[in-house]
């Protein structure tokens, strides 16, 4: 066995990163050890690789015994990535979780860095999970499906409106079907800056419509192949689950092992409900929404379909094919549950919108068991 002092820090850094440059901190082990800042470098690989290298040097301490941490931000996650190839132990902090105090106005690159090298020493600051690339990549692809989506529906409700304004309402009960589509594509708007707009907005649509079919193909691509896959295929044994809803669901929470209890996951993504007790008194907010807003949203619209009486369809039937019997199982009493939940708290009148959140909320408990017991490998 190794003494304890060949794996604890002797030298903790802490790294202010931003696009163009990046400040450093350099702090000694123990309470009273000497913090300093270490000037600027740029936020390239080589200029980073080079800092650590060098800093190791100067300290004579090993990469294996360096700890560094920055925030998660809008630089991503690559540097966390370089520095555990290179055997630097690296933790990326969450922004939202850092200590701060109220009395302190004053905030600079080089203070940020500093009092991240002192959190990381006393050991305050939270971390947030690290993807591997192709983890992130598939995360990525979904994030960009979804934009698309969000991109067509306010181009579609940009052109209802105009023609809302210039008198053309459709007489149909569905809108964006083939009869709407020709619906428009015959109309005879009087003014050509009308018409000019409504062609450029009917090819947007079909453009996006094209994009998002693109964005669809490339993940059915990728799950082939991902290292989630099984733990997709028994998402999609679920009701209300089909494979891009399970792609986004397990790519947003990656690893389903860090949460030792499904009320970190459903903390996790946001689906808590917020508390303020203070002097005897105690007040239940509505969730808190602190949490994954991808995977929350995604939940939540699955959600809506355990409102339906339990049934095995055709579609779920399908999907369920190849799978343990332990995952129908789990389904089965799912639809039973949910069901029964989402029918005693309409009967309690309650808003259609809290009812679907409770439902998502012991949604979000039946995937983390199901996601916890393959990766842990006790499905068996």
């Amino acid at each position: 066995m190794k003494p304890k002092s060949d794996t604890t820090p002797a030298l903790y850094i802490g790294l202010d990163v931003h696009k163009e440059k990046t400040s450093v901190a350099v702090a000694d082990p123990g309470p009273e050890g000497e913090i300093r800042s270490h000037g600027e470098v740029a936020t390239t690989q080589v200029a980073l690789d080079r800092l650590i290298r060098r800093i190791a040097k100067n300290h004579n301490v090993p990469l294996s015994r360096i700890a560094v941490c920055y925030e998660a931000g809008g630089c991503g996650m690559w540097i966390a990535r370089m520095l555990l190839k290179m055997k630097v132990p690296c933790t990326v902090v969450a922004p939202s979780l850092i200590p701060t105090k109220t009395g302190d106005h004053v905030k600079t690159d080089k203070k940020d860095a500093i009092k991240l090298a002192r959190l990381l020493r006393a050991g305050e600051l939270v971390s947030v999970f690290v993807p591997d690339e192709t983890d992130e990549a598939v995360r990525d692809l979904c994030r960009a499906r979804v934009d698309a989506i969000d991109d067509r529906r306010r181009a579609k409700t940009r052109l209802l409106a105009m023609l809302r304004r210039l008198g053309f309402n459709y007489a149909g009960k569905t809108t964006w079907n083939d009869a709407h589509k020709r619906y428009l594509r015959n109309l005879s708007l009087p003014f050509p800056a009308h018409r000019v707009i409504l062609e450029e907005q009917i090819s947007q649509i079909d453009q996006l419509d094209e994009r998002i079919a693109r964005y669809e193909s490339h993940m059915i691509a990728l799950y082939a192949d991902w290292r989630c896959k099984s733990i997709v295929d028994a998402v999609m044994g679920l009701k209300g689950f089909q494979m891009i809803a399970a792609m986004m669901i397990v790519s947003e929470v990656g690893d389903f092992v860090r949460f030792t209890h499904p009320r970190q996951l459903m903390s996790y993504l946001g689906l808590t409900p917020g508390e303020y007790s203070s002097g005897g008194k105690s007040k239940r907010t509505g969730i808190t929404k602190c949490g994954n807003s991808h995977a929350r949203w995604i939940l939540v619209e699955c959600a809506t379909h355990y409102g339906k009486e339990p049934k095995v369809g055709s579609h779920l039937s399908t999907r369920q094919q190849g799978l343990s019997q332990w995952i129908r199982d789990k389904s089965w009493s799912a639809q039973s549950r949910l069901y029964l939940r989402y029918s005693n708290l309409r009967k309690r009148l309650m808003h259609h919108n809290k009812i679907k959140v409770a439902v998502a909320r012991e949604l979000c408990g039946v995937i983390w068991e199901i996601g916890f017991r393959i990766q842990s490998g006790t499905s068996k």
